[in-house]
């Protein structure tokens, strides 16, 4: 069976962020490191010049801006982010993300149940 994640969720595990961000000249690299129990973790490295155009998901998503600089669009606002700097998205809000620079970044998306996104 092949491993969907760089962390075995039953194990204990330490991964260098520096080093698993994987760039490519031209593109955009994901990789996946826990996706479980509604919690997803993925280490995404762009390109200068990169994007992913305007989209929306119903999960909670916190974004930390790993290395770099980049732009996202917020419901049509235009937000520059760089290292260091931790965004927080609330569920469907549209959004866009422009490499201004080589970046990497690290997206945590909670789905949240029913029940939790009823409570204050």
């Amino acid at each position: 069976m092949a491993k969907s994640t760089l962390f075995d969720p039953a194990a204990t595990g330490v991964i260098r962020l520096p080093e698993a961000a994987q760039f490519s000249e031209a593109g955009i690299v994901s990789r996946a490191l826990h996706d479980q129990a509604g919690v997803r973790v993925t280490l995404f490295a762009f390109a200068a010049g990169q994007q992913l155009t305007e989209h929306a998901t119903p999960a909670r998503a916190l974004v930390q801006i790993l290395s770099g600089a980049c732009e996202f669009t917020l419901a049509g606002k235009k937000t520059p982010l760089r290292a260091g700097d931790l965004l927080h998205m609330p569920p469907g809000l549209p959004h866009a993300v422009l490499a201004t620079e080589a970046f990497s970044m690290l997206l945590t998306t909670i789905r949240e149940t029913r029940a939790a996104s009823a409570q204050p």
